[in-house]
């Protein structure tokens, strides 16, 4: 009777034991990485009243079991779930950490390292990366500053915030890569300025420039040969640097390939268009004594100021009517010799559409009325003017010759009424008049009745290269020279050509456009080099050690059609992913972030990413052998396994990962503690009915002796 009661105190305590369990795990049922615990029981001890027998084959007398009075319960274990996930719980906050996996984080209290799952971090005033809740230090790997790698080493506090990583350094710029399309056909190639291209890049100190390069057809080369020559550097003020160290050639500051020259001889012959009328004189011995060439060009060529009227430059069936004041010479006369500087009128007519006579004049059209108007003051548009073709007479209205000179043409005179002319559209005017020009200054030419041109002489070989630049494109500018071998009766000249540049020479495939080389060959990049210093014109030393030397590949160019465009130009960088070697300016920090490998990275203004060490983890044969130790931290235990000291890498086996902006959630299940509750608290309930019972029990038998 006796054993019953300790039996039922004994389960009392054990529900009881249970009880607190279950109201713990419900405690923390919003405790960050909470693990829920549960209670196993077992029987206690047995008291036995008789020892168990076998059976006796010669007494015939079978065995009997042993008779065990048992003595209650207890409590045989309290588990931890502790490799049971939690949910995950987004806090946008980029320093919140949740691991999946069962891995643990490291944490230090100053003396000792414990573990936990709650990745509630935050820096604190030294820039520690630390436990929200405890300020315990988050322990991890630094960065090896020699290597910009992670040392897998004894883990150490994680400083995240120190002063060195609040910015970061200018990179002066090393490499470069020049890309695109350089079409043979684009007349800047064939310019004497030729297809400009830029560079931008830093010196070491993240200052910034620009360089201005400019590619060049080599003539004398034949197809698929040009030249890239370095024309100037300016500052971020636009301050070229010439003027900036006050210097009498950009070569003082840096070079871009050396001085190179090319001779050739070459025939050239008229083009298409032209057309040559060659004479030559004889003396009395039968010696040629004079040659003379015409070639004969457009209006637009000879006249002075031609192509700025907009009605001239859009005129057909112009005929010149006087030189000199003069009429012109019919057709079979004899060529007339017009001096530069001479007056010239020309007399036609030409059509205006409405699209010209509105954005070249300023005229505005009413489609309703099918006429003209126009603004007197052209900056009061509230008052406009009528502008008929005829005036109430029925003359030529004269207002259109005013309204028409305002492009600031030479003096147009209309020699005949304005007409609509339907064929070219709605608001269209047929305008025939006569316009007084010039010839060019300093340019002799003819006027021939038969072909209705002007012309340019020359006489072989006084004033040869007058025509040979305007009829075969040479020029004796810039590292261009000529001179003149011979010219025939046909207008082909056999010229030698002495080409001279500074610069590198690039080599294209022209069979298909593809880069061949650059500078020498087989080569695909050259380098623009700095001077270490330099001496400006009052004879001052200038310091030049903060530019770097600059590589820059051309292999990625091609020298192919794109419809005379190119779009040939520099970037800094290697061009690989990473585009190494840019160069950049200082930074300041803009962001921190997590990785999934634990890899801490802050970004910069200045487009770098630093690594600044990484959090490790910890993990355990048997990690429901570790203790809890509050705060959501465990110490490890000789159940559990002893912590190396250095942890690991938490993607290196595969299974785990870290998330930022995450926490992990408590993983009790209310509605299994609440099943568990009711379990207990049945089970309370029977173990104090044990109780009670016994006591009537003994009650009964107290009450024998009345």
């Amino acid at each position: 009777m006796m054993r019953s009661l300790f039996s039922g105190v004994s389960g009392l305590k054990t529900h009881q034991t249970r009880m607190d369990v279950i109201g713990n795990n419900i405690a923390n049922v919003n405790t960050t990485a909470y693990k829920s615990q549960n209670m196993v029981f077992s029987d206690l001890l047995y008291q036995q009243t008789q020892a168990a027998s076998g059976a006796n084959a010669d007494t015939g007398r079978g065995g009997i079991n042993a008779r065990q009075i048992g003595l209650g319960s207890k409590a045989a274990a309290i588990n931890t779930a502790i490799t049971r996930q939690g949910s995950a719980q987004s806090t946008n906050n980029p320093w919140d950490v949740m691991i999946t996996g069962e891995s643990f984080f490291i944490v230090n209290s100053g003396s000792q390292n414990f573990f936990t799952r709650d990745g509630s971090f935050t820096i604190d005033g030294a820039g520690n990366l630390v436990m929200a809740s405890t300020g315990y230090r988050v322990m991890g790997w630094q960065v090896d500053e020699e290597t910009g790698d992670i040392r897998s080493d004894v883990v150490s506090a994680l400083q995240v915030m120190n002063a060195k990583n609040l910015t970061a350094p200018a990179e002066s710029t090393t490499k470069a890569v020049a890309s695109g399309i350089l079409d043979r056909n684009d007349t800047d190639v064939n310019s004497k300025a030729g297809k400009v291209m830029t560079l931008q890049f830093f010196d070491q100190a993240g200052y910034k420039y620009t360089a201005l390069f400019s590619a060049h057809k080599l003539i004398t080369a034949g197809d698929g040969n040009y030249y890239v020559q370095l024309d100037d550097i300016i500052n971020s003020d636009g301050v070229s640097l010439k003027t900036y160290y006050n210097v009498n050639d950009i070569s003082q500051i840096a070079t871009f390939g050396a001085e190179k020259s090319i001779d050739q001889d070459k025939v050239f012959s008229l083009p298409d268009d032209g057309s040559v009328t060659y004479t030559e004189t004889t003396a009395a011995d039968g010696s040629a004594t004079n040659q003379k060439f015409q070639i004969n060009y457009a209006l637009g060529e000879i006249l002075a100021d031609f192509d700025k009227n907009v009605m001239m430059s859009m005129s057909q069936d112009l005929k010149v009517t006087q030189i000199n004041n003069a009429a012109a010479p019919g057709a079979g006369t004899k060529p007339l010799d017009v001096p530069g500087d001479t007056a010239v009128q020309v007399a036609g007519s030409v059509t205006l559409d409405r699209d010209i006579l509105e954005k070249e004049y300023g005229l505005i059209y009413d489609e309703k009325k099918k006429q003209y108007y126009y603004l007197p003051n052209p900056n009061d548009k509230t008052k406009r003017k009528a502008l008929p073709l005829t005036n109430a007479n029925g003359k030529p209205n004269t207002e259109w010759a005013t309204v028409l000179s305002r492009l600031g043409g030479n003096g147009v005179t209309l020699s005949g009424a304005p007409e609509w002319d339907a064929d070219k559209g709605e608001g269209a005017v047929k305008l025939s008049f006569t316009a007084d020009f010039k010839t060019i200054a300093g340019q002799d030419s003819t006027f021939n009745g038969d072909t209705g041109k002007f012309g340019v002489s020359l006489k072989y070989p006084a004033d040869a290269e007058t025509i040979l630049e305007k009829a075969y494109g040479l020029t004796s500018e810039g590292g261009m020279k000529y001179s003149i071998n011979n010219i025939t009766p046909d207008g082909h000249a056999s010229i030698h050509i002495s080409e001279t540049y500074t610069g590198n020479q690039l080599v294209f495939n022209t069979k298909d456009g593809s880069f061949n080389y650059v500078g020498n060959p087989e080569q695909t990049a050259v380098t623009l080099n700095f001077n270490t210093s330099t001496t400006d014109m009052t004879g001052k030393n200038i310091n030049l050690e903060h530019f770097t030397n600059i590589d820059i590949d051309f292999a990625t160019m091609s020298n192919v059609n794109n419809g005379k465009v190119s779009t040939a130009n520099m970037d800094n960088g290697d061009g690989t992913e990473n585009n190494l070697g840019s160069g950049r300016k200082p930074g300041e920090l803009i962001g921190v972030e997590i990785g999934q490998d634990g890899k801490i990275r802050a970004s910069y203004d200045n487009g770098m990413t630093k690594l600044l060490g990484q959090i490790a983890v910890a993990k355990f044969a048997n990690a429901s052998g570790l203790a809890k130790a509050g705060n959501n931290l465990y110490s490890a235990t000789m159940n559990s396994g002893e912590f190396d000291g250095v942890g690991q890498d938490i993607t290196a086996d595969g299974e785990g990962s870290m998330e930022s902006g995450v926490l992990e959630m408590s993983n009790v299940d209310l509605a299994g503690e609440f099943t568990e509750m009711i379990t207990t608290q049945r089970g309370f309930q029977a173990n104090s009915r044990i109780i009670t019972t016994s006591d009537t029990l003994l009650e009964e038998l107290v009450n024998l002796k009345r």
